[in-house]
């Protein structure tokens, strides 16, 4: 969504909106064609750096802690809420603890504008802690780094930045 076309607004995505887009991505499986879709809609996935990782305790599945693990393998480094952290190191991923915006400075937020952060993969439930959430939605926003509020989007993001070892990324036509 073209978020920053619209000062002061919430980039959480609810129900209503998930289902609308403005990119297609088709490619030979979904990491890649999602990585194409990423591309469209402006979004550039990174190709290293640190990834911050805040989740709800009904996404610390081992999906995510799988993500978590490929990124690692990929060179990244993992900055992490206190909980999230205790989750990944329980599934044998290493990361640096961060504070939430409520427990003090440096917080996640600092990070973030200091341009320590390359992505930020977080899940939010509960009134409070998607409003605790709302400044790291703006600060991503307005510095361009890719963020994503649900498990299965950042499972994908992880996948398409993965796929890269595939070779380049191409263009077909539809008619093809």
């Amino acid at each position: 969504m073209p978020f920053a076309r619209f000062p002061g607004v919430d980039t959480l995505l609810g129900p209503e909106m998930r289902s609308t887009g403005e990119v297609m991505g088709w490619d030979r499986n979904f990491p890649r064609a999602f990585l194409k879709a990423q591309l469209g809609a402006g979004t550039n996935l990174p190709h290293d750096g640190r990834v911050f990782i805040s989740i709800k305790d009904a996404d610390k599945t081992g999906a995510m802690a799988d993500a978590a693990r490929d990124l690692v393998a990929m060179g990244f480094r993992i900055v992490a809420t206190s909980g999230t952290a205790e989750f990944l190191a329980a599934n044998g991923v290493e990361a640096q603890g961060v504070n939430k915006v409520y427990e003090g400075r440096p917080n996640i937020v600092d990070r973030l504008k200091n341009g320590e952060i390359a992505m930020v993969l977080n899940t939010t439930e509960g009134a409070q802690a998607i409003a605790d959430s709302r400044e790291i939605r703006a600060v991503a926003l307005y510095d361009k780094i890719p963020y994503f509020t649900t498990a299965a989007g950042s499972i994908a993001a992880v996948a398409a930045i993965k796929s890269r070892e595939e070779g380049e990324v191409g263009v077909r036509s539809l008619q093809a």
